[in-house]
């Protein structure tokens, strides 16, 4: 592997009469030898007496790369080659997915993942960014909010693996653009605010231990393009590669934003804009992640809702892929409408509390009109994003080889189902590619491949932004889409197809 980490094994000779270099000069000479060029640490400085003499010389030094050069992070007495080891992160606003690498091998060892702590201070990011701004106590709140659920994934991995961060010597983190700024204490106002000139889009190598996260390296931020378009569209590219194909292909990641690019190793056309926490189960009253007790699977038959739990155990909630399939049978058996709205007198499932009418999934789990309400919003925000984007770039989706769909929620999804609420649009199904966590994915890629460091240049500098805010019709479209599938039946002709199959 030729990654941002290396461990390397030197067998050194103790110093003599004849030989008084020092212990440090003698390590930086060994590396030397081998054609590697360090600096070392305050914190190895500190381990080098007694720990060479008792190692006889015989060591294994810890390198980070920190974009210009090696650093030298831990010193270990014998040959510990085998435990080299990083993090790759997603910091998303609704969850932070965090996997551990075995940076010798390329293998994964374990991903955990959990709902951000910033939720408290609002489910939407620009509830947080007025919630903080102007205030550095606030904002250190939200900062420390993120790093411990970075570390609460951690420590989840160490209780399944036996390896913690203290053991790992770098991690790579994609967000977007307002996580980021989050994660390293800054206003984010800006994020939303005109003329978007964000305060740092190339934050790079930073010591770990200095943020709170404490690995012997630095945490590497992806860079990001602009406001809206963050480090983890970067790294979902450089996962799914659409940059060095000849074809025209769309790379689409849908969460709380929805970003969306276009194009292949000439061109990349992107833009970005909210969506919302529904594809993440984050606005869904009994909405969760896609874990085990999560509903994941739905469909309706004979008039019984029948669901898939993950874990095959009782139900607790929904996650994204259980909700695309939810919403898609209810409107094909005619429960909801075009407009989403519940039929009460299409199935008995269908009760009214509080004023609002929900129906029974599962046991004692509901999904009421407000979650269905929010949901199609999104995902009329989604569809927009997409129609938009092809309008303007003047390419048809009859052009387009490859329409990847990444998200941490679409890992599962069913094409069918998200074609059916217009989430995706009616094109062939090979052509509907899951991507699913392609920002950890990228993550992942970048910890054990330097070169990629390189390849995020090239791509930035091939990337044209546009901002979806100035576009003057961009609210008519959204609307015309906040229809099951859309307003326009015709351009779902595989969903019209189905329905009148239905009727018959």
């Amino acid at each position: 592997m030729e990654g941002i980490s290396r461990k390397i094994y030197l067998e050194l000779s103790g110093p003599s009469e004849e030989d008084s270099r020092s212990s440090q000069q003698r390590i930086l000479d060994g590396l030397e030898g081998m054609g590697i060029e360090g600096r070392m640490t305050l914190r190895v400085m500190g381990k080098l007496y007694p720990l060479c003499e008792e190692a006889q010389w015989k060591l294994t030094v810890s390198l980070a790369w920190d974009g210009i050069q090696w650093i030298l992070t831990d010193i270990e007495p014998g040959d510990t080659r085998t435990a080299h080891y990083g993090y790759a992160v997603d910091i998303g606003s609704t969850t932070v997915v965090a996997r551990l690498w075995n940076c010798e091998t390329g293998e994964c060892l374990w991903e955990a993942g959990n709902y951000s702590r910033q939720i408290p201070y609002g489910t939407d990011i620009l509830t947080r960014i007025f919630y903080c701004k102007d205030d550095p106590q606030k904002r250190k709140e939200l900062k420390d909010a993120v790093i411990d659920t970075i570390l609460d994934d951690l420590k989840e991995i160490e209780e399944k693996t036996g390896i913690g961060p203290e053991q790992c010597i770098q991690m790579v983190t994609a967000g977007n653009t307002a996580m980021i700024h989050f994660l390293l204490d800054m206003d984010a106002f800006c994020v939303f605010s005109t003329p978007y000139a964000v305060r740092a889009d190339r934050p790079g190598f930073l010591p770990g231990r200095e943020l709170g996260i404490p690995i012997s390296g630095f945490v590497y931020c992806y860079p990001g393009k602009s406001n809206y378009l963050g480090g983890d569209i970067l790294s979902g590219l450089v996962a799914v590669e659409i940059h060095k194909r000849e074809e025209i292909q769309v790379f689409f990641d849908i969460g709380t934003n929805g970003e969306l690019v276009i194009g292949n190793r000439d061109f990349l056309i992107c833009g970005a804009g909210a969506a919302g926490p529904a594809l993440e189960g984050g606005s869904v009253r009994t909405g969760m992640r896609a874990c085990e007790g999560a509903v994941d699977r739905v469909k309706i038959r004979e008039g019984k809702i029948l669901c898939h739990v993950i874990g095959e155990k009782e139900a607790k909630g929904i996650c994204g892929s259980g909700i695309i399939e939810l919403i898609a049978e209810l409107f094909l058996n005619g429960w909801i409408n075009i407009l989403g709205k519940f039929q009460p007198e299409q199935s008995d499932l269908i009760t009214e509390q509080e004023g609002s009418f929900r129906v029974e999934y599962a046991h004692g789990l509901y999904f009421w009109q407000e979650d269905l309400d929010e949901f199609i919003k999104t995902k009329a925000a989604a569809s927009t994003m997409v129609e938009y984007m092809f309008r303007e770039s003047g390419i048809s989706l009859k052009e387009v080889s490859g329409f990847y769909v990444a998200g941490a929620f679409g890992k599962h999804v069913d094409k069918e189902a998200a074609v059916t609420i217009g989430m995706y649009p009616d094109m062939e199904r090979e052509r509907l590619i899951s991507a699913g966590n392609a920002s950890l994915d990228g993550a992942g890629k970048l910890l054990l491949d330097r070169q990629v460091l390189a390849e995020i240049d090239e791509i930035l500098e091939k990337m044209v932004y546009i901002q979806f805010g100035a576009v003057e019709d961009f609210l008519h479209m959204m609307v015309a889409a906040q229809a099951i599938p859309h307003t326009d039946l015709e351009r779902y002709p595989s969903v019209k197809k189905k329905l009148e199959e239905r009727k018959k």
